[in-house]
């Protein structure tokens, strides 16, 4: 049996990514969480992969597996893939990057899956697809007849490209309610949701609503995923955005906010969502990954 071994940097947006691939390709997984001694010796193997030298001193203990035991490695996010090189040279086994391994050579990794947002070069080893890789299964948080319909909010909050004002969230909401009379409607926010727009958000009679700085442990979003026919979301929050246009046919609306940048990622990775109006067949975009 295929078994593919996860390397970590223990951020979860990234970790997802990596559990995500393994259970599209329906191959069974382990997780080995790695971290620098230090976080400036980063940037030394960005050189050392340069050089094609590959070691694991740079970085803290980390759990010993029986490494020859995997068919490949993968994982998603700069901390991680150095160390992947290290694990699928040392042990000859086949190495897997999600999103664009940018300052690293890319024509040693057996595959890349990098975001359209992200221009990638045409390389035989880069699979371009439109969104991050998410695996949704609703989870039964919210209950719902099949006679309801319902519509999903869900809110970030301010970043380096963003600034989300409470007088804009109320105007969107305001227009929410006017405009979906009898649809159940449901929100979350998230970690960066200011104090100010969770207040703004008791003023609302919402049927459904989870403030993520009260209840950190609970995800409503794959529940919204499966029953809202349609869903708002603000232009911040990309990995919700790419998790609900890759899983759902449900019409997204994004939200747009004040923006200091023009032309970013995120306003690039918004007209994608835009430009599809449909769920998205990750296994069909995988096809040519072969473990």
């Amino acid at each position: 049996m295929k078994r593919i071994l996860i390397i970590s940097d223990g951020k979860p947006g990234h970790l997802n990514q990596s559990i995500a691939f393994c259970k599209i390709k329906n191959i069974s997984y382990d997780i080995l969480e790695v971290k620098f001694k230090l976080e400036i010796f980063k940037l030394f193997t960005y050189a050392l992969d340069k050089f094609e030298r590959y070691s694991d001193e740079l970085f803290k203990e980390y759990k010993k597996y029986n490494f020859d035991f995997y068919d490949a490695v993968v994982s998603t996010g700069s901390g991680t893939y150095y160390f992947n090189k290290f694990i699928s040279k040392k042990y000859n086994i086949k190495s897997i990057a999600l999103m664009l391994p940018k300052s690293y050579n890319y024509k040693d990794f057996d595959y890349i899956i990098a975001q359209e947002h992200d221009n990638a070069p045409k390389l035989e080893n880069i699979i371009s697809i439109p969104f991050n890789l998410s695996f949704v299964k609703s989870k039964n948080i919210i209950k719902q007849s099949s006679d309801d319909k319902s519509i999903g909010i869900i809110i970030g909050g301010d970043n380096s490209v963003f600034k989300m004002d409470v007088e804009n969230i109320k105007n969107v909401l305001d227009l929410i309610f006017k405009n979906y009379d009898g649809y159940l409607k449901y929100i979350t926010t998230s970690r960066r949701t200011s104090k100010n727009i969770e207040d703004l958000l008791n003023q609302y009679e919402f049927d459904y609503k989870l403030v993520y700085s009260d209840t950190p442990t609970i995800n409503p979003i794959p529940d919204f995923i499966e029953k809202c026919e349609e869903l708002f979301i603000t232009i911040d929050s990309t990995s919700m955005i790419s998790e609900a246009r890759a899983n759902s046919h449900a019409d997204i609306s994004i939200i747009e906010l004040r923006s200091s940048h023009k032309d970013t990622k995120f306003h690039k990775l918004a007209q994608i969502a835009n430009n599809i109006d449909t769920k998205i067949d990750f296994n069909k975009l995988l096809e040519k990954v072969e473990i």
